[in-house]
């Protein structure tokens, strides 16, 4: 009975040793960009955020990572993709619920351009012999606006996403990277919402 009783002992500690060296031997390194998730409830509309955040790590990005007038991913790693549980408008354009690509395109003076692909296309989709087919882009563009960016004190290391509520009606999105920070409204037409609510009936 002894016997039995240190043989299993044994067999349970090499389990035990064998499952560690297993999850061990799995175990990657952080990525460099990791993963990002943001999402806020707009009237009657969620609106979520998925992108990847790199860090800046003593660069200079815009401008020499993110070059001007080059069309950026707005994140890293895979697509930044923004969803919108209800139809919503966004610089006068109405856009239909559902998942949108976004990508930027900064420049040296001057507006920048958000553009929100409807396809949820990469932007590298459309690259064409090593540059962007800026004419190919355009085409599943559900709309493109243009923001001007805001410069500010504090260094943003990591870059984030953030939504805020606003008034419950229209909400502010904003990038923050580096020192630059760039922000667009959402409308999600709560009123109209509303009055198609009242006349449903």
């Amino acid at each position: 009975m002894k016997n039995a009783k240190l043989y299993f002992f044994a067999l349970t500690l090499m389990v035990i040793f064998a499952a560690t060296g297993q999850s061990n031997a799995q175990m990657q390194a952080p990525a460099a960009s990791p993963a990002a998730y943001v999402s806020q409830n707009v009237g009657f509309t969620k609106i979520s955020i998925d992108y990847s955040s790199p860090a800046v790590k003593g660069r200079k990005i815009f401008g020499e990572i993110e070059k001007y007038g080059v069309t950026w991913r707005a994140g890293a790693n895979a697509t930044t993709i923004i969803e919108f549980s209800t139809g919503v408008n966004i610089g006068g354009t109405n856009l239909r619920p559902g998942k949108y690509g976004v990508f930027i395109t900064p420049q040296a003076s001057g507006d920048w351009t958000i553009h929100f692909n409807a396809k949820g296309n990469s932007v590298f989709a459309y690259m064409k012999d090593g540059k962007i087919d800026e004419e190919a882009m355009a085409k599943d563009n559900a709309v493109s606006i243009k923001v001007a960016p805001m410069m500010a004190a504090d260094n943003q290391e990591r870059l984030i996403y953030t939504i805020s509520a606003e008034n419950n009606k229209v909400a502010k999105v904003t990038m923050a990277w580096e020192k630059v920070r760039l922000s667009f409204m959402v409308d999600t037409q709560v009123d109209q919402k509303m009055e198609g609510f009242k006349s449903a009936f």
